[in-house]
Order: structure tokens, then sequence, then C-alpha cells
């Protein structure tokens, strides 16, 4: 991609995913459903734009088959064989599938894979070499897994996909086993591990695409579950859980400027 073309592209595609999940509270039925899944398509663009900007055309496409692939490998199984997640079912109600698993699917888990890792590696800069890998892929994955505190509630209460058994659940939370949050967590482990391998690494491109991707997702689901959805106790869920590593990671560019 073009030097001068990438931020310009980046920016613009950042800016579409973060106003199109803004009317999320004010659209319902066929619209918020079109609506759910072009911004998922957007965010996932601007994900895969930004890493295109730091490490070229090979690093957009590492990105997008390693967090699409392993993302629809474990869905695909999960619906399966009820691995990792626990059994669910999708309800056919986010567009084209391939093997039974809407295609917005993994891109969904593409859209904060890549900002996830970049988050990692730059809370862990400071560190040895080997803790610093280790710490990397460990704030990654809790980020990009603990995302899912706000995603699961969202989309079970729309109808877009459920639990067969949905017990034991967190608390003031129906609908969604623990065993869900597990499976995501090794999911998210597995996506970054490989990122991290194979992702060029970080030099002294900015961190604006990531943070503000991140930023609006933690800050946004929140604000959105506990004023418009009415679903504090998701608010309070994944507000505190994604904010354990995006506060920091925010603080930290602020102190740097």
């Amino acid at each position: 991609m073009p030097s001068k073309l990438a931020p310009v592209l980046t920016g613009v595609l950042t800016g579409a995913a973060v106003l199109s999940q803004v009317a999320y509270p004010l659209l319902r039925g066929e619209r918020l459903r079109r609506t759910t899944i072009g911004s998922v398509v957007t965010f996932a663009a601007a994900s895969v734009s930004d890493a295109a900007h730091r490490g070229g055309v090979r690093s957009a496409l590492t990105t997008l088959a390693v967090a699409g692939g392993v993302g629809l490998a474990a869905e695909a199984i999960g619906t399966r064989t009820g691995l990792p997640f626990g059994r669910y079912r999708y309800a056919g109600t986010l567009g084209p599938q391939v093997l039974d698993v809407p295609v917005v699917v993994p891109l969904a888990w593409t859209m904060l894979a890549q900002p996830s890792m970049r988050l990692g590696r730059h809370l862990s800069r400071d560190l040895p070499r080997g803790a610093r890998d280790v710490a990397a892929v460990a704030a990654a994955a809790w980020t990009l897994a603990s995302w899912d505190l706000f995603l699961d509630p969202q989309m079970t209460a729309a109808g877009h996909w459920s639990f067969e058994r949905p017990r034991p659940h967190l608390p003031g939370v129906p609908g969604i086993p623990l065993s869900n949050y597990a499976g995501w967590l090794l999911t998210a482990a597995t996506i970054c591990t490989v990122l991290h391998r194979v992702l060029p690494a970080d030099r002294e491109h900015p961190q604006t695409v990531p943070a503000a991707l991140l930023g609006w997702t933690w800050l946004g689901s929140a604000l959105g579950n506990a004023v418009f959805f009415r679903r504090p106790v998701v608010a309070a869920y994944g507000g505190v859980g994604m904010g354990l590593t995006v506060l920091p990671y925010l603080r930290s560019l602020v102190r740097a400027r």
C-alpha cells in the first residue's frame, strides 16, 4: 500500500467503524442487523489496513489469515462438538456462512486481534526479552477475550446465537455459560501467540489506530450497556475486564506525549 495512502485509508476506516457503532442504540430490526454486520466488516478492514501500514500487504494478509483462520476453525469445531465454548448454534441472521459459521464471525476475531497485539507489545516493551514475549501475548489475549464480556450478551440478546446449556453463568448475565469465556481465552491466546511470532516487530509507527479501536470498543461498549441497553452488570464486567489492559495502554500513550 502506498505510504501516503495507507494512513488516510486507515483513518477513514477507523472513523467509519466508530460511527457505525454509535448508531446502534438508534436502530432496530433489519437496520440494526445490517449495521451490525457492516460495522464488523468496517472495523476488521480498519485493523487489517493498520497492519498493512505497519508491515505491508504481507502483514495484512497474515493478520487476516491467522486471526480469521484460527477464529473460523475454533467456531467450526465449536458448533459441531461444543468445544471449547460449549454447545451453541447460530440463528442464520448474520449473513453468508462457511462451515456453518457466519463469515462475519472470523472477521470479528480479526477486528480486535491486531489492535490487541499492538497493546500487548506496547505494555511489555520495557521487560526483558523472555518475559516480554510472554507478557505481550498474555495482555493481548486478555484484551481480545475480555471483549466477549460485552459481545456475547449483546449478540445472544439480539438472537444471533444461543447456547444449549447456558449454566453455570456469570451472576447477572444468564444465557452464556462460563465455558464460553474460557473458550474465548484459549482461542485468543492461540491467535495472539501466532500473531506475535509472525508479525514484524513494532517500530516507530504511532499507536493512534489501535488506541482508537480499543478505546472506543471499551468505553463505547461500557456506556452502551450501562445507559442505552440497560445492562449495567454487563457494563461492569466488561468495563473492569477489558479496562485492566486498555486503561494502562491509553494512560501510557497519553504520558508519552
